[in-house]
């Protein structure tokens, strides 16, 4: 289980170092940072796949999504602007119950080609215990050059060079020297994101589709029957059906299957017939792809999920609480929310939820209520 995230000079994140548990809610009001926690999660789990430095790209590059304050904040008087004196540099990293790993990107050396403007790995680790501390680490990429930690306790050169651009996650994983590297790597590969689906009468949820055993929802939510239909047939008994029960009382939903197309039929109560796909109300589509995603039969070690209440009506807002308290006994949650009645809604059914709410201050995201000496211990590496 992640239990510290911590980023820095990411957007708004000028210096997060956030506690998480089993089931975490970030809120806060608009603006205060929570979609670029959700986006800096999303950029650790892009590195297992070497995809970090292609996620910044999509965002505008490096020097678009940097923090564009000061260096250092002055509470005492207003500042404006900012004047770097030290090396561009946006980190992000996370400690669990075992290990630890950050990195380091910042701006490449000119070199007169086309990608200049792609920021470098500065520095990558990874670490046993709660923060990163010399006695602890256990392999280091400095700029190109990664090291390992042998059994003897003596550091020993990987052997290979990596490009600026390559995180030692995804090119250099040694079952034999370094099988720590290779565990967070698969650990990070399974985290699960969900943001906003689509509803649109276009919406793939909608569509009729070849249905196949469906464990894990696609993120797009076009595999929806099948994925229902796998909860009822390889999920807890009655669990579906209970789900639907608590939102719609006295429906039920059917998957049909048609020479191997599948197809929603939604059984509503006072209606002749059922209701396909396309003729479901947007919130009646939405929960059903919560329900598909969170009652997955393979749940994964980290599951994050951005706005889950969006476009619900009020009254299903405690069924979809119900579902993510049920996801959090088999998942660490993380959920990004706005929505007053639905963090009440979860309060209500799991009395260790850790709200953490979000404030801006001169500009820069803070976690309300906590001081210096409240944050879980953390150390960044010099380059």
């Amino acid at each position: 289980m992640l239990t510290t995230l911590a980023v820095e000079n990411y957007r708004s994140l000028r210096r997060i170092v956030m506690p998480l548990r089993a089931l975490t809610v970030v809120t806060g009001a608009n603006g205060t940072g929570k979609s670029s926690l959700y986006r800096a999660l999303r950029m650790l789990a892009d590195a297992s796949r070497n995809g970090a430095v292609a996620a910044l790209a999509r965002e505008g590059g490096l020097q678009s999504t940097l923090w564009a304050g000061p260096e250092h904040v002055r509470k005492d008087r207003p500042t404006q602007g900012t004047v770097r004196t030290g090396p561009v540099t946006l980190r992000m990293g996370f400690a669990s119950d075992d290990y630890g790993y950050l990195m380091d990107l910042g701006l490449p050396v000119a070199q007169r080609s086309h990608f200049d403007l792609d920021p470098e790995i500065k520095r990558e680790a990874l670490w046993s215990g709660p923060f990163l501390r010399p006695a602890a680490a256990l392999v280091e990429r400095s700029h190109r050059e990664v090291r390992i930690r042998a059994a003897s306790g003596e550091w020993q050169r990987a052997g290979h060079q990596l490009q600026t651009f390559d995180s030692m996650l995804s090119e250099f994983a040694d079952p034999e020297r370094a099988p720590e590297l290779l565990l967070v790597r698969e650990r990070l590969r399974g985290w699960r994101f969900y943001d906003h689906f689509r509803t649109d009468a276009t919406a793939p949820a909608r569509q009729v589709q070849v249905g196949t055993r469906t464990a894990v929802l696609a993120p797009d939510g076009s595999d929806l029957a099948a994925a229902l239909q796998t909860i009822r047939e390889l999920g807890p008994r009655g669990v579906l059906d209970d789900a639907i029960d608590l939102a719609f009382p006295g429906s039920s939903i059917e998957v049909v299957n048609t020479a191997g197309r599948f197809e929603i039929a939604f059984h509503q109560h006072g209606l002749l017939r059922p209701l396909s796909g396309a003729e479901l109300s947007d919130g009646t589509l939405r929960y059903l792809l919560w329900v598909a995603a969170l009652l997955t039969p393979r749940p994964p070690e980290l599951l994050v999920l951005n706005e889950p209440e969006t476009s619900l009506h009020p009254d299903l807002l405690p069924a979809l609480a119900n579902l993510v308290v049920t996801a959090a006994k088999e998942s660490q949650v993380i959920a990004v929310s706005h929505s007053r009645p639905f963090i009440s809604a979860l309060e209500a059914l799991s009395p260790d939820l850790q709200t953490i709410e979000l404030r801006k201050e001169q500009g820069a995201t803070q976690i309300t209520d906590q001081g210096p000496l409240d944050e879980p211990p953390w150390k960044w590496p010099t380059r």
